[in-house]
């Protein structure tokens, strides 16, 4: 089993004060470097705040009450994080933070959805598609696979956490990790967009992570596979 690395953090917003003159207080959960920020609806005075130990000071009944809430916060979080870990499923800092909020319903997995898409695609095989592309589409699941497990010690990704940075992952990925060539990473970079454009007419997302992605296609470069040959090492 992969190991997670994650960590609690609470801080205030110094920048964002109160008709109070109070500061709120945030939260952001960290999961393998990706992380999930949320207030948590409490403020405090900064003079008040101790930064390094992400608490109140003092011993007056205001300080403790909120201090034990924080720790209550923590404590769930924990709590929430162990679920995960025990029925095997994807901890991510998103996720926690969903059930933290009490939000029941399942996140849209990146994966999850890609492999259905492509089910559906190999069932219009010499109908809609021709099964090179079919083949295009698979590559990418396996690839997006690997680099999830490689860079995130994750088997799957919620859909609302992908990101620019994590685009740029991906080409970088596709063109030192399975040495394509420019052409044929602008393809797979194509095929997960289209799975974001169906995350976003569905409403799964909101942001549009390759809004600032533009492709660039160019000649081939003969140092890297083409897409032809790595069909051909597909169906080989």
């Amino acid at each position: 089993m992969q190991r997670n690395y994650f960590s609690i953090l609470f801080f205030i917003r110094r920048t964002r004060l109160l008709k109070n003159g109070e500061a709120p207080i945030g939260l952001r959960v960290t999961v393998n470097g990706q992380r999930a920020e949320m207030q948590i609806k409490r403020s405090v005075a900064e003079k008040c705040w101790n930064a390094s130990k992400g608490c109140v000071v003092g011993k007056d009944r205001k300080a403790q009450e909120l201090n034990q809430y924080l720790e209550s916060v923590r404590t769930k979080i924990y709590q929430i994080h162990r679920e995960l870990l025990q029925d095997d499923k994807p901890i991510t800092a998103f996720t926690i933070m969903r059930k933290l909020n009490g939000e029941g319903e399942a996140p849209k997995m990146l994966l999850e959805v890609f492999r259905e898409h492509n089910k559906k695609y190999r069932e219009l095989i010499d109908r809609d598609y021709v099964e090179g592309t079919v083949l295009r589409y698979e590559r990418t699941v396996r690839y997006l696979e690997e680099m999830l497990q490689s860079q995130y010690s994750l088997k799957d990704i919620p859909l609302k956490e992908l990101n620019h940075e994590f685009i740029l992952n991906f080409e970088h990925f596709v063109k030192v990790q399975k040495n394509c060539a420019q052409n044929a990473t602008v393809k797979y970079l194509k095929n997960l967009k289209k799975i974001t454009r169906l995350a976003l007419a569905n409403k799964w997302i909101t942001d549009d992570p390759f809004s600032e992605i533009r492709f660039h296609q160019t000649q081939n470069n003969r140092d890297f596979l083409t897409e032809e040959e790595l069909n051909a090492v597909d169906t080989n």
